[in-house]
This record gives structure tokens, sequence and C-alpha cells, in this order.
């Protein structure tokens, strides 16, 4: 007997059979009783947060149903059932909602916070806008290996007022890259209701500025959404280009349970449950015939069954212990060395021809590898160091992009995760700033969040010396250095430059290069012609003397030179770093053992800078052996100046020798 339930939602299976109705309706459904179940647990206290998507299934449902399984799909907070129909196992879930070793952060990170490359899902994190910019760098690995795959991304209607959405919807449009950005427009970011969150009408019209498709769907009507998005799956598979979804839906819990509802009118909540994307199609399968109450009872007693069998085993799973060595081992991906020596002893170059045959040599012997950057294209770069790449590897490979830093280092993440290298060329070092929050959040984290390897290199051309003024002379390697997960190179010589530079691409963890501009065409040196590597972490100890230790890197190493040639009855170690981090611990101890006096010298600004850290690291370990005060040279607590004058008064070059001598004759 059919069932003469009403339906607030009109649905039209048009062509699709029943097998197919049944399967979108369990796997709407087992998100929605996992979601129950947690409830109650997070009520017992035994998980600690819930960010809850009862009413918003269908969205991920629909979507993720239509893509095929092997292309990627980037999920936020409520987006349960992407991992549900991705056919995740539930213990691994509840192992991860649990913090057990089970899970896929080993208790790291929470909820939603994580990926797996075994489904095809990337994972937010609280930021929220940097996933779509890695979307689009999946999808543009897909363009450049003709793989025709979509790659699906979310966000809310909260997180389209970031930067990033606009930005990676930019990228998207201008490289026609194949993802479809899907915005779940439940109503409110937190609290703040959409008429505080934007002005136009819809989301939707915002695609009309990017040039991009757009479309509105019921986003609690799953025939509705799985029909669409099939049809803009396969169109997109065939002419790869981005489109912009937005799902008008509602969530009927707080942000997350803790938050509760209070500020949503009550006759809100009460027209939005009677759109209940489950019980609504619930109803129509009754009423259609396709569904019965029986069946409908023995899929629920299913599930539960399935979520208390997985509860049981993922609560019988060890707790974690805590191993200091497990943690700091997992912030970097492992990286074998491959030592590579040159076989002759080259021609003089200078440092900035070192760099672009550093890159030329590594794009030949990567095929995989994409550099990315404002103006680096047929231009050649603002300092003209790829300069007639394009015509060697083509402009797939050798990108201009927008001037939209997050994007393009969100791009560069997700070539990583679709196999791919990525270098992303900083027009000045002083511009990443702007794309800050995917390096030291996104970049940093994730191989030690999910075991992914960032594999990116941010090429950072830095520092002051040519009278470029405050925002073109920045020298920020402390803001990196910081941050675990990162590696920090900054060599002062072109035969370093170019062998770092190689070790920098191999290696599969994120690498700031620096590149100090006085130097481009400043220094030379004789430089192997042939590739080589050189490791990261082993200092140069440049001269060798007993009277005292210089430690210093970049463009401050020559200043130390030219203050001993001036000084020639100074017997001193100079120490060139040649890497932040890692840093060589044991060439500064061993030195400063031997000498007894240590001065750090950085073009930097004093106070937060890498002296800081180095002489309290001298200070810990070879205390006893001082025969004097660690000094530490900087440069002055201003933003960098642009006449000549002031500038030249800015820098610590000026005040080095001085001080050098103050600490030998303390």
């Amino acid at each position: 007997m059919l069932s003469s339930i009403k339906s607030a939602i009109h649905f039209d299976k048009k062509n699709l059979d029943n097998k197919t109705l049944l399967q979108l309706y369990k796997s709407m459904l087992k998100p929605r009783l996992i979601e129950e179940k947690m409830l109650i647990l997070l009520r017992q206290g035994k998980v600690s947060k819930w960010f809850s998507g009862i009413g918003q299934e269908a969205i991920s449902v629909g979507v993720t149903m239509a893509l095929n399984p092997d292309e990627f799909i980037l999920p936020m907070h409520r987006n349960l059932g992407v991992f549900t129909t991705r056919e995740i196992p539930l213990q691994r879930l509840f192992s991860q909602w649990q913090g057990k070793a089970n899970g896929f952060t080993k208790g790291r990170d929470r909820s939603f916070h994580f990926g797996t490359q075994e489904y095809n899902i990337v994972g937010m994190i609280s930021h929220l806008g940097p996933q779509l910019g890695v979307a689009d760098g999946i999808a543009l690995a897909s363009n450049l290996k003709n793989k025709n795959q979509v790659t699906a991304v979310f966000t809310g209607e909260g997180g389209t007022s970031e930067g990033d959405f606009h930005e990676a919807l930019n990228v998207a449009a201008v490289w026609q890259l194949p993802v479809i950005f899907c915005i779940e427009n439940n109503g409110y970011g937190l609290s703040t209701p959409t008429s505080e969150q934007y002005f136009c009408k819809d989301l939707a019209d915002r695609g009309k500025g990017y040039g991009i498709d757009s479309f509105i769907l019921d986003g609690n009507n799953i025939l509705e959404v799985y029909g669409k998005m099939l049809k803009l799956a396969e169109s997109v598979r065939k002419r790869p280009r981005p489109i912009l979804i937005e799902f008008k839906t509602f969530r009927m819990r707080g942000h997350e349970e803790a938050s509760g509802t209070k500020y949503v009118p009550s006759d809100l909540i009460k027209e939005w449950e009677a759109k209940d994307p489950i019980n609504n199609y619930r109803n129509y399968l009754l009423n259609l015939g396709v569904l019965s109450t029986e069946q409908d009872n023995q899929f629920q007693t299913e599930i539960k069954s399935e979520i208390d069998a997985a509860l049981k085993a993922a609560g019988a799973e060890e707790e974690i212990i805590a191993d200091a060595s497990v943690e700091l081992n997992d912030v970097y991906a492992p990286y074998d060395y491959q030592h590579i020596e040159p076989k002759s002893s080259g021609e003089d170059i200078r440092f900035i021809d070192a760099i672009s045959q550093g890159l030329r040599q590594s794009m030949q012997r990567h095929k995989d590898l994409v550099i990315m950057g404002q103006d680096i294209a047929e231009y050649g770069g603002a300092f003209k160091i790829t300069e007639g790449f394009v015509a060697e590897f083509g402009k797939e490979r050798v990108r201009n992009t927008p001037i939209c830093e997050s994007a393009i280092v969100e791009a560069a993440m997700g070539l990583s995760i679709a196999g791919m290298k990525a270098i992303v060329e900083m027009q000045f070092a002083d511009f990443v700033s702007s794309g800050f929050n995917p390096i030291v959040n996104y970049l940093a984290k994730s191989h030690y969040r999910w075991n992914e390897n960032a594999d990116v290199v941010i090429r950072m051309p830095c520092g002051a010396g040519v009278a470029a003024g405050p925002f073109h002379s920045q020298t920020n390697e402390a803001w990196f250095t910081k941050t675990p997960g990162l590696k920090v190179v900054y060599p002062a010589f072109p035969y370093d430059a170019k062998g770092l530079l190689a070790t920098a691409i191999n290696d599969p963890n994120s690498v700031l290069f620096f590149e100090h501009k006085a130097l481009y065409r400043s220094i030379r040196q004789e430089v192997p012609a042939e590739y080589f590597t050189i490791p990261f972490g082993q200092a140069a100890l440049l001269k060798e003397g007993k009277d005292i230790t210089i430690i210093t890197y970049g463009a401050a190493v020559h200043w130390a030179l030219d203050t001993l040639a001036n000084n020639e009855d100074i017997d001193a170690d100079l120490i060139d770093l040649r890497t932040l981090q890692p840093l060589d611990t044991d060439a500064i101890f061993k030195s400063v053992k031997k000498t007894g006096r240590a001065i750090i010298l950085q073009e930097d600004s004093m106070f937060g800078g890498i002296a800081s850290d180095l002489s309290a690291m001298i200070m810990e370990h070879c205390f006893e052996y001082l025969d004097a005060p660690v000094k530490r040279v900087a440069s002055m607590e201003t933003p960098i100046p642009f006449i000549n004058q002031l500038e030249d008064q800015y820098l610590a070059k000026g005040k080095f020798e001085t001080e050098l001598r103050a600490v030998l004759n303390y």
C-alpha cells in the first residue's frame, strides 16, 4: 500500500532507477544517524566538540555520489556525508573523533581537519579559505596530466567573504580549471546572518564577475543536487572550466553544539524543519512505492548496528601515549637526501646566474615541476631569472599568475597533493605577507596533521642595499624559522645558491629559499655547469681563527668578510650558516668552545631575529667556555628607509667592526 504523506519538497526522479533512489536515501540516512549518536556522546563527554550537518546531508551526498571515486573532494565541518559516502570505515572515523591512533591525525587534530589520499579527500583547516586555492592546484594537475577529472570544494556563505574565495575563483577562471565550487548557504556564519555577510541577492551572482557559470540549487533536494551535479561533472570533464554552485539550505543545530541556536527566529527553524532533506525524501520514496516502512526500519537497524559496532571497536583501542620522538619525527616528511658531487670546477658566474641555472636544470630533471609567479613567463621575472624558460618548458610549466599570493601558494599545495612539485616565486620577499596564512598554517602543518607532504619551494628575493624602501627590502626569514614544518635556506654565494636550490626542489617538504637581491649581480664565483646538490643543515666555515667566532648568513657574510679583510689582526672563525632551518648547531658550538667568544651578525632588525635564538643557544650550551658575553649585531628597529644615507644608517653593516672590537677587548 502506497503512503499518502505529502512532501514539502518537489522531487523529480527523471530517469534514475530504484536502486539509485534507494542508495541516495541510505547515503543520507547514515550520516544523520551517526550525528544523532554523536550528540548523545557529546552530552556524555565522550567527544570534545561537534559541528553538526543535520539538515544539509543532501548536499554532501549528492555531490559525492556524482563524482568518481578517484576525483578529489575538499569538504568542511558539515560534510560528514562526504566521508561516509566515500565509504571510510566508521571505526576509523570514530577513532579520529576520539583522538585515537587509528584515526587520520594520530590525535593531533580534531573532527574533519584531516585528509586521506586513500579516499581522495582533503580536509579543511579552521581558516576555511585556503582549501579553495588548494582545489585549484589539484585541478591544475588534472589539466597538466590530461586526466579529465573534476575537483569539488566546499565552503560556507561566511567563507565567501574571505579573500581566498575571490582569489581562488579568479585563478580558476583565468586558467580554466575543472573545479566545482560548492557554497553551502545555510543562512548563518556562526550567528551572523547572511544580511550581514554580503550585499548581493545571491552568492551565485559572484560567478558573473569572474566569467564563471553559476547555479542556484535547492540544497535540501537530493535529486536536484545529484542530478545537476552528474551533468555538470560530466560537462567539466569534457570541457575543463570552473563552475560555482550555491546550495540553499539550513543547519538545524548550532555552528557547533556549544553555541546553540537562540539567535535564530523560531518561525525560521520551523520553516526549515518542514524542508528536512531526509524526512521529505523518505516520504517521497514511500509514496512512490520504492521504499517500504519495513525496508526503512531495516536500513536504520543495519546502520545503527554498524555504528554501535564501530564505536565499540574504536572505544577498545588503546589511548595514545605521548612520545616526544614520534611527534618530532612527524613534523617533516622523510627525505632521503641524494648527494650529487660536481665533476668540474665550472665557470665564473653571478649569483643570479647560479639561481637561473639551478632552476633550469631542476626543470629538466623533474618533468612534473611547475614554476608559478608574477611576470615570470615571457617577461622572465622581475629580475630576469626565468628569462627563456617559456621557450624551453612552455607556459603550462612556467606560469604567469594573477596578483594573488595566497591562492598561488595554495595552488602549489594542491599540485603537491596531486603528486607534482611546485616553485612559487614571490616577486619580492615582502609580498609573502599576502600569502602568509597558507604557508604557516597549511604547508607547514600538513605532514604533521595527516601525513601529507608539501612539496613546495617558495623563492624569496629579499634584502636591503638597493634603495628599494620599506616594501621591497625586508629580510623576513624570522617569520618562518619560528614555524615547525618549514625549512629555511639563505645562501650567500653562487655555488651554494645553485646546490642548495637543487636540494630544496628535491626535498618533499616546504622550503623558503631566500635570495638576497643585492648579491644577484654583485657576487661572482666559479660554479660547476652541471647539476649538483648540497645538504641542508651544514654550515660553511669560511675562515679559521682562534680569537672569536663570527656567525652570520646572507649578505651579512660579505660584510663580515670585508671587515676581516680590513682588520688582518683579527683571527676569527667565520661561519656562514647557509640554512637556518635545519641549523648546524654542532658547527656553532664546536667553534665557540674553541674561541671562547661569539658575535652574531644579521641584516634583520634585532628583536625576535635569528641572532637572539643563536645567542640563547650558545649561552645554554657553551656558557662555561665563554670569555665574554655573546654579542648580537643587527639593523635598526625601524622599517627599512629608502634614501641611501638612511638605509646605510639602518643596516648593521656600519657598526659591525666597532662591536667586533668590543667583544675582542672585553
